[in-house]
């Protein structure tokens, strides 16, 4: 489990940036932080995210709408963060039956993971945030371990993808930095989850092409995939692509 930390982070001009009030959970920005490794470059982006002469992308009147350039490239992340963080939420609150003392703890170790990264991109983001996603769980049986474990895997392998298939488009090297740290952490989790359906499958031809590397996919594909789960109506015009 992620320990506690201090409930703040310094910026670069050496103010306190307060996390108070902004997540949801116990699990506050520092903690992401101290998990993920990012430093100095993490610290940047938050006080980035945060300036306030940077209008948010719902300014314009669409609360969905991503940005451009690096701000949407974060806000794609953040969203697919979001997904993640909601569906392993609802995994924890109604697992699915005769679930074990040990994939709980699993269940409920990567629940905390993805809840930190969604806190992450929201805080670092601040203004520029789109807002909180709704999304469509209907099609999955959460009192069912295989519905839950294929869902699971459908999404840890699209996102470990869609970090790699991103990573090339972003121009600021500190985001693709922490882009690089997150994947990573994504990249655990799906090889757990493909186990837990199928021991040793956690790199086999399906995500892992024949020079050995992970597959990866552009926005495009990413959000097509994720698209039935997704209800609110979000605008990516300007998101970089390819």
């Amino acid at each position: 489990m992620i320990q506690s930390m201090k409930n703040s982070i310094e910026k670069t001009d050496g103010q306190l940036l307060s996390v108070d009030g902004v997540a949801e959970t116990s699990v506050k920005r520092r903690q992401f932080l101290k998990y993920a490794g990012a430093g100095a470059a993490a610290a940047a982006l938050v006080a980035l995210g945060c300036k306030k002469d940077n209008p948010g992308p719902g300014m314009g009147g669409n609360e969905f709408y991503f940005g451009s350039g690096d701000i949407a490239i974060l806000n794609y992340a953040y969203a697919l963060e979001q997904l993640e963080a909601a569906f392993y939420t609802e995994v924890v609150a109604n697992p699915y039956s005769s679930i074990s003392d040990w994939e709980r703890a699993l269940m409920t170790d990567i629940r905390d993971h993805e809840i930190a990264h969604r806190e992450f991109f929201k805080a670092a983001l601040g203004q520029q945030a789109i807002a909180s996603l709704t999304f469509d769980f209907s099609a999955i049986n959460f009192s069912s371990r295989g519905s839950v474990l294929a869902t699971a895997k459908t999404f840890e392998d699209l996102g470990v993808s869609a970090y790699n298939g991103a990573g090339w488009l972003i121009a600021d090297v500190n985001y693709l930095a922490l882009a690089g740290k997150i994947v990573s952490v994504e990249a655990r989790h799906a090889a757990l989850v493909r186990d837990l359906i199928e021991n040793g499958s956690f790199a086999n031809d399906e995500v892992i092409d024949s020079n050995g590397l992970d597959l990866s996919n552009s926005p495009t594909v990413v959000l097509q995939a994720a698209a039935p789960f997704i209800k609110s109506p979000i605008d990516v015009t300007d998101l970089p692509t390819y």
